[in-house]
């Protein structure tokens, strides 16, 4: 089987990272994986992995150059005679659907709550949609009338080898310990790029409040700042100054052993304001034995169980927040891992697309 998967870029993000995971997992069964994007730092990774990775501009939205890209698309298509063709967004699909012009399986997963347009409908004109998770599944649903038949919710895979409890670099976690003071402390994490997607002044302002019940309570905020998210993250810095929270709110900054992160973390927060297309963040955490606090919404709803995995607030609420943190700390974490495994394992991922793609090329 030779499968080709388009995405606009291979840089930072949970839509490239599973494109990569894919790829090498797709090698490691003896499929021929080919990755069109228009390069980025990832790109490397593919070939490195066993694949190949073809660099065409197939992220610019310009209607002008649009007939130019598709051209040399379809040329590479003939070229390739894929057995599959995967678009994992909207730019890469538009130009893909028109390239091949029917002549091949055409597979889409739709990764978020994109806006309801005619643009974004070419998400759900896949011969199978992949919806990351339930919530993405009834969007589709509602906003576009796909039929049932075609839709197949696969939710983002992780991988249990790189987030492994058994696995920790114990050098990084001594130094990130002592580095920010986390010795017998009540460790509450949230983790992601900073933006205001993430609602960060809740977590801060829950924090701030648990101060007062749990003295010994330390939040840190994991994720890197993005040019334009800088006036944001002043805002942040602005916010836990003046609440002098400085000694027990620390911004980490971005950080490559998240694993050994949430091993020190007692408690992981998601509390975006809008909803999480599928919510990667908590199902890391949960494969290292960690309970989850998140907004209830979005995919967060297949991944955090009220009193099993997790605790769920109303978003924007910071005493909702507050109590699902310390309603967190008394929750069994033995069965935590054995649910990621069972529910959103990378194998589980992998296995599923090709059960997609084999069906449509028995067709």
């Amino acid at each position: 089987m030779k499968v080709v998967q388009l995405l606009p870029e291979l840089n930072e993000g949970g839509v490239e990272r599973g494109v990569v995971e894919l790829n090498r997992e797709f090698v490691k069964r003896g499929i021929e994986s080919v990755v069109i994007s228009a390069g980025g730092r990832q790109a490397s990774q593919i070939g490195a992995d066993g694949g190949h990775h073809i660099c065409l501009d197939v992220a610019a939205k310009n209607p002008l150059t649009a007939w130019q890209r598709v051209r040399l698309l379809r040329k590479q298509f003939d070229h390739l005679q894929p057995d599959v063709i995967h678009a994992r967004s909207r730019a890469p699909a538009w130009l893909s659907y028109l390239a091949n012009r029917h002549q091949r399986p055409f597979v889409t997963t739709v990764h978020g709550f994109n806006s309801v347009n005619r643009y974004s409908r070419i998400m759900t004109q896949g011969d199978r949609v992949i919806c990351v998770s339930g919530a993405i599944r009834d969007f589709v649903i509602k906003h576009y009338q796909v039929p049932e038949d075609r839709l197949v919710v696969i939710p983002r895979g992780i991988d249990l080898e790189l987030f492994n409890p058994d696995r920790l670099d114990q050098e990084f976690m001594a130094d990130f310990k002592k580095r920010y003071d986390l010795e017998e402390k009540c460790v509450v994490t949230t983790v992601g790029r900073i933006t205001q997607l993430k609602d960060l002044e809740t977590f801060i302002a829950a924090v701030i409040e648990l101060k007062r019940q749990l003295p010994k309570v330390v939040g840190l905020i994991v994720g890197g700042v993005h040019e334009h998210k800088k006036d944001y993250y002043r805002i942040l810095q602005g916010l836990v100054a003046e609440h002098n929270a400085e000694q027990y709110i620390h911004f980490t900054g971005s950080q490559n052993k998240v694993a050994e992160i949430y091993a020190l973390t007692d408690v992981v927060v998601s509390s975006s304001k809008k909803p999480e297309s599928f919510g990667r963040s908590a199902a890391e955490a949960l494969a290292m034995n960690v309970p989850v606090a998140a907004s209830s919404h979005g995919g967060m709803l297949d991944i955090v169980l009220p009193g099993q995995t997790g605790q769920l607030f109303n978003p924007g609420d910071v005493s909702g927040l507050t109590k699902g943190i310390v309603a967190c700390q008394n929750l069994s974490r033995e069965s935590l891992r054995t649910f990621v495994q069972e529910n959103f394992s990378l194998d589980h991922m992998v296995d599923e697309t090709l059960c997609v793609y084999r069906a449509l090329i028995s067709v």
